[in-house]
């Protein structure tokens, strides 16, 4: 695949993660009011745990890019170092 087909790639998965995101909130806020009825607080929770589940694996497979980017360098950083402390 080419570069360009990996950017839009990247670029339909981070809407894919955004829109999951903003959905969950949306059905938090939902069932927080207190105003569904028993039976749509059921499928708010079941579509809310599909969505929990989308948006990790999404956030997991960034960590794994993050990592595989920055594994291929000389010196590894920790989380909050910064390349000027390294070494």
């Amino acid at each position: 695949m080419s570069a360009a087909g990996d950017k839009k790639d990247d670029t339909a998965e981070l809407a894919d993660f955004e829109t999951s995101l903003d959905e969950l909130e949306t059905l938090v806020e939902q069932m927080e009011s207190g105003d569904l009825s028993l039976e749509e607080s059921l499928q708010a929770f079941e579509r809310g745990v599909a969505l929990t589940r989308s948006c990790q694996s999404a956030l997991k497979a960034a960590e794994l890019r993050v990592q595989k980017l920055t594994s291929s360098g000389t010196t590894e950083m920790t989380v909050g170092e910064r390349e000027d402390d390294a070494g």
